[in-house]
């Protein structure tokens, strides 16, 4: 479909230069929006993406014998690619569809090298909390943070996966990246986690109302029965700084800049999309069936 409404618009433009200069400027209009879409910033209006087009119109040259459009020329440029564009919006779109289509192939393929490169701290971590079977077949990776929204509502899904197949391994990696009530949290789990109660206290706090921090990991560790003067303790201690330090620098070696991020085996579920459960079920399921690549 985007193929012929290329086509379309270069049977509208009258010379070859025109043509040739159309085809840069359709692309940059569509890494326009996708960039807008994926940063903090709001999306460019089309006002602002055709002015950018007519203006980067402005800045090319003829390919052939080296002279510059002239101002009519330009001008006559400009209006057709204008009006087209106009009348045939959805051609952003399309276009702005395919390239994050590409853009997404190209993330999945330098994570896939990145979960090959690093597969002993995913699959084999010495250190990171570890829940459901140890021994399982297949391994379920997550990184969280205790502020993070979609962390919660993610857990109820996590939970059941390892509940409802006792042959899967779930690594949990501590990525406390929100706020320092994050990291404090996680520092009070590790801790936990020293006295054997890191899957019960993780769970009190994903099912938790309210800020993470220390005030509230204390609180829900001193309802868990842990002893308290050796959390506090193991809080402070150098495992448990080094096990969160290691989690950011493997973050970053892959690329992994928000939570929750899920890794099952070879395959990778970036936040938490509305089928989640549906999704971790069949990642495993795949991977039972055809095996990991890197694992």
């Amino acid at each position: 479909m985007t193929q012929s409404l290329v086509a379309t618009i270069l049977d509208g433009v009258t010379s070859k230069k025109g043509a040739l200069l159309l085809v840069p400027a359709i692309l940059l209009v569509g890494a326009t929006l996708a960039i807008g879409k994926n940063s903090s910033e709001a999306a460019r209006s089309g006002a602002d993406a055709v002015a950018l087009l007519t203006s980067t119109a402005k800045a090319q040259e003829a390919p052939a014998g080296g002279a510059a459009f002239s101002d009519s020329q330009r001008k006559a440029i400009e209006a057709i690619i204008k009006d087209y564009l106009l009348n045939n919006p959805e051609l952003m779109l399309e276009v702005n569809n395919v390239l994050e289509a590409k853009m997404d192939k190209i993330q999945a393929e330098r994570m896939a090298v990145a979960v090959k490169e690093n597969a002993d701290e995913l699959f084999r971590p010495t250190t990171s909390p570890i829940a459901g079977n140890s021994k399982g077949d297949v391994t379920m990776i997550e990184f969280f943070d205790y502020n993070c929204g979609y962390c919660k509502k993610a857990f109820g899904d996590v939970a059941q996966a390892i509940e409802k197949d006792k042959q899967v391994k779930l690594v949990l990696k501590e990525f406390p990246i929100l706020s320092k009530g994050s990291e404090e949290a996680a520092r009070v789990a590790l801790a936990a986690k020293m006295q054997g109660k890191y899957w019960e206290f993780h769970r009190a706090m994903l099912e938790s109302q309210g800020q993470a921090n220390e005030a509230s990991a204390l609180k829900v560790a001193e309802k868990l029965g842990l002893d308290m003067t050796k959390l506090k303790k193991d809080m402070a201690s150098a495992e448990v700084k080094k096990e969160i330090d290691d989690t950011r620098k493997l973050a970053t070696k892959m690329g992994i800049q928000g939570t929750p991020h899920f890794i099952v085996g070879d395959r990778i579920i970036p936040g938490a999309p509305e089928n989640l459960a549906e999704l971790l079920g069949k990642n495993v399921a795949d991977v039972r069936k055809e095996g990991c690549k890197v694992c």
